[in-house]
């Protein structure tokens, strides 16, 4: 019943879907990364539930682990990367009031 759609850097699911909010798992595979991006009308947090993930917003580096999570703020640009060999899996939990894939804005594939 949940869609999942696949991408050269892993996959992502959606798990829910509501009015003011979608939430995603997202798998991201060793040594892959995704674009550098941002929204304008939506906020996100990503907890890490699998793995290591370097999460880089607006230009800060960070380095999160297994239960260890991190906001991003509308209009921040951000970027998850896993220099690890084993797959990462987050949970991406976006908050706001749209969340179509016209409302990203990518920097950096």
């Amino acid at each position: 019943m949940n869609e999942i759609t696949n991408r050269a850097w892993g996959k992502f699911e959606v798990l829910l879907r509501k009015d003011y909010t979608k939430v995603k798992k997202i798998s991201v595979k060793p040594g892959q990364k995704l674009s550098y991006q941002s929204h304008s009308k939506r906020d996100e947090t990503w907890v890490v539930v699998d793995g290591t993930l370097n999460i880089i917003v607006d230009e800060v580096e960070y380095e999160r682990s297994y239960g260890q999570s991190i906001q991003i703020p509308k209009g921040s640009k951000h970027r998850a990367i896993n220099k690890t060999n084993k797959t990462a899996i987050f949970i991406e939990v976006q908050t706001g009031d749209y969340f179509g894939e016209d409302d990203i804005v990518r920097y950096d594939i």
